[in-house]
């Protein structure tokens, strides 16, 4: 699938001016992975994220009195990794593809860059990226509170 078509259907884009597409195109590349394998993990340091196309994706943690466990599954029309944008930059949960995955592949730390010369594009990555780790929070404090989450 092309960025052009992405952009065109991925919620995460909607709405972005077409100057910052064409950073945005210019960072992109297309990703691929099956069933069991493993993204990244909490702790490794975060500097890309993905807009999922295609497949699901469970994000999980650890604790010590409950071991491995589930936070969100995501799927087509999400995003994956919000750590890049936020320092220390490290991943804050473990991310695994459940089911063969499309997605777009962006390297955050140059759009951090590109951010930081264009302070209305990073307001606009800013924005949708904190959106997306509040729907992240919200779904780890259901966990954590014993609410079963809506997968």
């Amino acid at each position: 699938m092309t960025f052009d078509k992405v952009a065109a259907a991925h919620p995460f884009l909607q709405g972005f001016k077409p100057e910052h597409l064409e950073i945005l195109a210019a960072n992109a590349l297309p990703a691929h992975f099956e069933a069991a394998e493993v993204i990244f993990r909490e702790g490794e340091m975060a500097n890309r994220f993905y807009l999922i196309t295609q497949g699901a994706i469970v994000l999980e943690t650890y604790t010590k009195d409950k071991g491995g466990a589930l936070v969100d599954k995501i799927g087509a029309g999400d995003v994956l990794g919000w750590s890049w944008l936020f320092p220390p930059y490290y991943w804050r949960m473990d991310a695994r593809a459940v089911e063969p995955t499309n997605a777009i592949f962006f390297y955050g730390t140059r759009l951090r860059q590109e951010a930081e010369q264009d302070h209305d594009l990073g307001f606009e990555l800013m924005r949708r990226v904190a959106a997306v780790a509040i729907q992240r929070l919200q779904a780890a404090r259901g966990f954590s509170e014993g609410a079963p989450l809506a997968l």
